[in-house]
């Protein structure tokens, strides 16, 4: 038999956090709630959590707070409520790391649906390496030194990265050899709403290309997979 996915529900409300735990266990899913942050991590220190639904505005620790600690840890998918609805507060959400982002009011029918597509996504991604563990990164005879956040060539020269480039290169070195779609590169960036037809990344990427001296007229290092998106092919090693 198929196991149940786990889904933590962590909201102030005792009304919402009753409705929504028992309507999920009605639709097949294991539900669990908590009222603020230090229950939330109980929850999670007592076993595998498959996705988050986690309100903003809670007593304490707010949501994006307790959103950005989860994104140091873990890349468990985070749905975010609040009953504000102006659009800063869901871009700030996002750019905390959270997966989708559902205001307040809504259905039960509807954060469903925002739970199922979530995970569907999630684990359509790649595997990935445990780049998160690694104190430096070597490729291609470049290094990236990931606490200083910054590159050293072949030979010898010291590279500062921006925000954006160093997570962009992490994702890559993360999945060597493996083609990434934009959709999927914007997902595990988790900094905005993924849209395949935004074309920042590669902006993105050709400055990342830039930064390893990479011909952007015949790339050897992230490469261009036309039609699909692009790939770093290069041997990866992983030094903790």
């Amino acid at each position: 038999m198929e196991a149940q996915d786990h889904i933590l529900i962590v909201d102030d409300d005792a009304e919402i956090r009753s409705l929504l735990g028992d309507y999920l266990r009605k639709n097949g899913y294991r539900a669990t709630v908590a009222a603020d942050g230090k229950a939330m991590r109980t929850a999670l220190a007592r076993g595998k959590v498959d996705l988050i639904v986690l309100d903003l505005m809670l007593p304490g620790e707010d949501g994006l707070t307790l959103c950005r600690d989860l994104r140091a840890k873990s890349d468990t998918p985070v749905i975010m409520l609040t009953a504000r609805g102006e659009e800063t507060d869901r871009i700030v959400g996002l750019e905390m790391g959270a997966d989708d982002y559902l205001g307040k009011p809504f259905s039960p029918r509807e954060l469903l649906a925002r739970i199922k597509s979530v995970l569907r996504r999630y684990r359509s991604l790649p595997r990935s390496l445990r780049a998160d563990d690694a104190r430096t990164i070597a490729f291609a005879g470049w290094r990236l030194d990931v606490a200083a956040r910054h590159l050293v060539s072949p030979e010898g020269v010291v590279t500062s990265l921006s925000g954006a480039e160093f997570q962009l290169l992490k994702i890559f070195l993360s999945h060597p050899n493996h083609v990434l779609s934009r959709d999927q590169l914007m997902v595990l960036a988790k900094g905005r709403e993924a849209d395949p037809t935004d074309r920042t990344i590669d902006i993105q990427v050709s400055r990342l290309r830039n930064r390893l001296g990479d011909d952007p007229a015949d790339p050897k290092i992230i490469k261009t997979v036309r039609g699909e998106g692009y790939v770093l092919a290069a041997a990866v090693e992983l030094d903790a």
